[in-house]
C-alpha cells in the first residue's frame, strides 16, 4: 500500500482544505461530450498505427446492404434541403470563444453526394446516405412562420414567429454556436425582433445547452423571455448523468467518435446529426412547466397543445401540436431512425413500450390536422399523406421491438439469443426512416429484456461469472496457449467472421494486455466490424477501440468538465449522493464521522455521517454530537466546485467557518474517490 492509499498517513489527514476542493462532482459529459474534452480532441487522433483498408469479406456485407435497401428513393433529399433559405459562409465553420472551432462542417467534406450508392468500402451505405443527408446545413423554412437551423449539431434549433417575437424550440447544444447562428443566419434573414418564449423539448444537453447563446439572465429574470419545459425537466438535466457521469463520458468519447479522425476509416457522422459542436454547455432553468396531455399553452400568440412523454426517449419530455400551422413537434420520439432504447454511452434503459403509445397518443389526437411534422433532429416530414405512415411504423417499430421481445422471452429464449434472430419486418426495415443510425435492432432487443427481466437470462452458469481477466486466462489455457488461440482466430479472420475473432482474441488481450499481437488482431477485427456498421454509435465504438487497442489510450488534457449553470442547479442532496459514489468503502472501513454543512445563504442544513463504509444524510437538521461543523455559503460552495475557489482561501478569508476536529474532516477527504476520465475500456 503506498501512502496515497493509506488514510493513516498524517500527510493525507493534513490535505482536508486542499481535498475540500476536489469534492466536486465531476459530471462527466452531460448528455454528450463534456466541452472541455471535445475541444482538446476534435478528432486529433494520436500518431502511431493507422486504419487498414477494408477486407473483400466487409466489402461483401456492405454490398449485401447496397442490394437491399432503394438507394434510388430520393425523397429524404429533396425534404432535406427543402425551404434552404441561406447558409453561413464557406463550410459553415464557426469558432470558438476559448480557442478552436466550435464547429467545422468542412471537416467532413469528404462526405458528398446524392441518393446513389457512391459510399466507400469502409463505410456502411447505408451509414454514408445518412451521412450525406447530414451534411445539409443552413437556415430553412418548413413552413410560413417557422423555419429551422440544421447542420450546425447534433441537434436543431427551430423558430416560430409569435405575436411580439421569436420562440425558439431547442436552442442547439453549446452556446458558442447558437450565438454565431443567431446573428449571423437569423437575424439577418428573418429579422431582428426580440426572442420572447424559448421552448426544451426535453432533458438532454443538446437541447438546451445553447441557450445562454441567445438570452440574456437578465431578460430572462425581469420577465422579458419564458423558457418552458416538461414537467421533471431540471432534476433530470441535472442529474441524469452525475451518478455516473465519469464512465458516461469516457463512454460517450467512444460514442460520438470525438478521437477518430474525420475521414472514410474514422467517423462519418454522429447518427442523429453530423456530429456535436464544441464550447459552453450553458443551462437557465426553465419558468413554466407543462404537466398534463392535452394541457393548452398560449405562448407569445401561439397555442400550443401538450403531449406529455416521460420515460420515452428522455426522463423529461413532451411533444406538441401548434393548430395555427398545423404542425406537429415530435421532440427525439419520432426521427428519421430507429433510435436509442439504450444508449451506449450509458444511461437508464428506455420503455419501447411507453415510447410506441406516446406515438399512438399523437395519432389519436392531432393526426388528421398534421400537415407538418418537425423534430429535434434531422428534416420535416410534409403532408398529412405521408405523416401519418411515418407516425405509424414509428410507433409500429417500437412496440414490435417490444412485444416480440417479450413473446421470445415468455417462450424461454435469452436475450442475446432474441437479438441474434429477431428482425424487423421488412415493411419496416425497408424504410429509410426505420433503420440503425444511432439505436440498433440488436441492442435495443437486449435492452427491452433487461427493463422487464434484468441482466440475467436464467441460465445458470451466467449468473455468476468470472471478470474478464480471470475469465481470459482460463479461456486461453482451455483453447491451448496466445499463440494457438491467435493461429486459429486468423483463420476465423481470413474467412470474415469478424465477430468470433472478436470474442476469443478479447480473452487473450484481457489475460494477457501486453501482448501486442493479440491487441493488434483484435483490432483489425473491431475495425472491419466498425466498416460494417450501419449505425454511427457502433461504428464509432469500434474504430475508437481499434485506435486505442494499437497506440494506447491517448490522455489529452481535458479542463474542468463541470458546467457552472449545472453545478448551480443541482440540488445539494444530489451532490452529497455523488459524494456517496465517491466514498472508496475499503479506505472507509471500520471507519466512522459525524459532520454538520450548513449553508447560510440558501438556509440549508444537513447532518452528513458515514458508517458501515457507505455515507448517509439527513436534511434540515445538524447534530449536537458531529464531530465538526462547515458553516458557508451555497454560492461560495459552488465556487469551490467550479475551482475558481478553493477551500483554504474562503477559511483563510473568513467566508467558511470550521468547528470542531478539522482534522476528522480531513481524514474523511482521503477516502474519497477522484475518477480518472481516460479510464481503460478495450484492455484491463
Amino acid at each position: 500500500m503506498s501512502i496515497e492509499d493509506n488514510p493513516s498517513s498524517p500527510n493525507k489527514r493534513r490535505q482536508f482544505l486542499r481535498g475540500v476542493a476536489t469534492v466536486s462532482m465531476a459530471t462527466g459529459a452531460g448528455s454528450l461530450i463534456g466541452d472541455a474534452f471535445a475541444q482538446a480532441t476534435h478528432g486529433t487522433p494520436p500518431s502511431g498505427i493507422g486504419p487498414k483498408p477494408p477486407t473483400e469479406a466487409t466489402r461483401q456485407v456492405n454490398e449485401a446492404y447496397a442490394r437491399f435497401l432503394a438507394f434510388d428513393d430520393t425523397v429524404d433529399f429533396q425534404d432535406a434541403s427543402r425551404g434552404l433559405v441561406a447558409t453561413l459562409p464557406g463550410s459553415g465553420a464557426i469558432p470558438g470563444t476559448h480557442g478552436g472551432a466550435a464547429w467545422d462542417l468542412g471537416q467532413f467534406a469528404f462526405v458528398a453526394g446524392g441518393p446513389e450508392n457512391n459510399s466507400p468500402a469502409s463505410v456502411n451505405p447505408s451509414l454514408w446516405r445518412n451521412a450525406k443527408l447530414n451534411m445539409n446545413h443552413g437556415l430553412f423554412e418548413v413552413v410560413d412562420g417557422i423555419w429551422q437551423v440544421r447542420g450546425y449539431d447534433l441537434s436543431v434549433m427551430t423558430i416560430i414567429r409569435g405575436d411580439t417575437g421569436w420562440i425558439v424550440i431547442d436552442p442547439l447544444t453549446t452556446a458558442d454556436v447558437s450565438s454565431v447562428v443567431w446573428k449571423q443566419l437569423v437575424v439577418p434573414h428573418l429579422g431582428d425582433k426580440p426572442i420572447t418564449n424559448v421552448i426544451y423539448t426535453h432533458s438532454h444537453a443538446d437541447h438546451y445547452g445553447g441557450i445562454r447563446g441567445i438570452v440574456d439572465e437578465a431578460d430572462l429574470k425581469a420577465g422579458k423571455v419564458n423558457i418552458y419545459a416538461p414537467a421533471g425537466f431540471t432534476e433530470a438535466a441535472v442529474g441524469e448523468n452525475v451518478i455516473a457521469g465519469n464512465a458516461m463520458g469516457r463512454r460517450a468519447s467512444y460514442m460520438y467518435g470525438m478521437l477518430l479522425p474525420r475521414s472514410t476509416v474514422g467517423i462519418v457522422d454522429g447518427g442523429l446529426g453530423k456530429t456535436s459542436s464544441n464550447g459552453n454547455i450553458t443551462l437557465l432553468v426553465p419558468t413554466h412547466f407543462a404537466e398534463k396531455t392535452g394541457e393548452k399553452l398560449t405562448i407569445d400568440g401561439v397555442e400550443v397543445i401538450v403531449l406529455m412523454a416521460p420515460e420515452s426517449e428522455a426522463p423529461s419530455e413532451f411533444m406538441f401540436f401548434l393548430p395555427k400551422f398545423k404542425a406537429f413537434c415530435a421532440s427525439e420520439d419520432a426521427t428519421h431512425t430507429l433510435h436509442n432504447l439504450y444508449t451506449l454511452r450509458g444511461a437508464k434503459v428506455r420503455d419501447a413500450l411507453l415510447w410506441s403509445k406516446y406515438l399512438q397518443a399523437a395519432i389519436d389526437m392531432f393526426g388528421p390536422d398534421m400537415e407538418v411534422l418537425f423534430a429535434s433532429h434531422y428534416w420535416p416530414t410534409w403532408g398529412n399523406d405521408r405523416i401519418l405512415p411515418f407516425l405509424g411504423a414509428q410507433r409500429d417499430m417500437y412496440r414490435y421491438l417490444h412485444d416480440q421481445t417479450m413473446r421470445l422471452a415468455n417462450t424461454g429464449y435469452t436475450p442475446l439469443e432474441i437479438a441474434e434472430t429477431l428482425r424487423l419486418p421488412d415493411s419496416l426495415s425497408r424504410r429509410w426512416y426505420c433503420r440503425s443510425y444511432y439505436g440498433t435492432v440488436y441492442h435495443d432487443i437486449v435492452a427491452q429484456y433487461n427493463l422487464r427481466l434484468g441482466f440475467f437470462d436464467g441460465v445458470p452458469a451466467n449468473l455468476h461469472r468470472l471478470p474478464p481477466a480471470e475469465n481470459g486466462k482460463h479461456y486461453v489455457e482451455f483453447m491451448g496457449g496466445p499463440a494457438a488461440v491467435l493461429h486459429k482466430a486468423q483463420t476465423y479472420y481470413d474467412k470474415g467472421d469478424y465477430r468470433w475473432v472478436a470474442e476469443v482474441v478479447n480473452h487473450v488481450v484481457f489475460s494477457d494486455p501486453q501482448n501486442t499481437a493479440a491487441k493488434h488482431m483484435l483490432a483489425d477485427a473491431y475495425e472491419q466490424l466498425g466498416y460494417q456498421s450501419e449505425s454511427a454509435s457502433w461504428r464509432n465504438f469500434y474504430l475508437t477501440g481499434a485506435m486505442e487497442l494499437r497506440n494506447g489510450v491517448h490522455k489529452v488534457p481535458i479542463g474542468s468538465p463541470q458546467n457552472p449553470d449545472t453545478i448551480r442547479a443541482m440540488p445539494l442532496d444530489l451532490f452529497l449522493d455523488y459524494q456517496g459514489v465517491r466514498l472508496n468503502g475499503q479506505r472507509a472501513a471500520g471507519k466512522t464521522i459525524e459532520f454538520n454543512l450548513v449553508l447560510t445563504d440558501t438556509n440549508e442544513s444537513y447532518a452528513i455521517g458515514v458508517e458501515n463504509s457507505a455515507l448517509h444524510y439527513s436534511k434540515s437538521r445538524t447534530s449536537k454530537s458531529a464531530d465538526a461543523s462547515l458553516t458557508m455559503t451555497r454560492a461560495d460552495l459552488n465556487d469551490v466546485m467550479l475551482g475558481t475557489t478553493t477551500m483554504p482561501n474562503l477559511v483563510t478569508s473568513g467566508k467558511a467557518k470550521i468547528a470542531g476536529n478539522a482534522q476528522k474532516l480531513g481524514e474523511f477527504v482521503t477516502w474519497l474517490d477522484n475518477f480518472d476520465f481516460f479510464f481503460n475500456i478495450v484492455t484491463p
